[in-house]
């Protein structure tokens, strides 16, 4: 199985192929599948690394406790 990062610089070779236009369509349309799946797997990595991180959130009473790290600020 390919690391996260092999996956990310394949999917931008994919991108990078398409956005030229010269290949025939059918060509197009397999890279343009492997690019879909290869961006699904890159995307399930980084939601499986977000559930990993957390942060360390002092408590009023100078606990350090463990928090969920959130990519979006609360209201």
């Amino acid at each position: 199985m390919a690391t996260f990062e092999e996956s990310l610089k394949k999917l931008e070779s994919i991108v990078e192929q398409l956005e030229k236009g010269d290949l025939a369509l059918e060509d197009s349309l397999k890279l343009f599948e492997e690019g879909v799946n290869l961006s699904a797997a890159c995307k399930q990595e980084l939601e499986t690394a977000e559930g990993k991180v957390q942060m360390l959130v002092k408590q009023r009473d100078g606990t350090m406790k463990p928090e969920p790290f959130l990519t979006e600020k609360p209201f």
